[in-house]
């Protein structure tokens, strides 16, 4: 595949905490530019960057150019994957509870 038509798994790109923070960081403003992103970590811009890379490839954050400043945004669209995947563990494990709970009354 090449690299630049490289499409990234949306659990590997959360999978990371630095990865996590800059999405909470974006889920808070319209946009920020690396910079300020950069500010939050104890990190160079370049390694913010890589992470922004990341990010991108997985379509989780839009960059967009201004001027000589790239600005980035949350596309959180990919996150329902995610959603979708909790959600039916959430149903799995409740179920569990409930039956647990029905066993534990009958054995009372």
């Amino acid at each position: 595949m090449n690299e630049d038509s490289q499409v990234r798994d949306v659990y590997g790109a959360v999978a990371d905490p630095t990865r996590r923070k800059i999405l909470r960081l974006l889920a808070d403003v319209e946009e920020l530019p690396l910079h300020e992103i950069t500010v939050h970590f104890q990190m160079g811009r370049t390694a913010v960057s890589k992470h922004l890379v990341i990010l991108k490839e997985a379509d989780l954050v839009i960059a967009r150019k201004v001027g000589r400043e790239t600005r980035y945004r949350l596309n959180a669209t990919p996150l329902r994957e995610i959603q979708d995947w909790v959600s039916f563990y959430e149903g799995f494990w409740r179920e569990r509870m409930i039956k647990l709970n029905l066993l534990l009354e009958e054995e009372k």
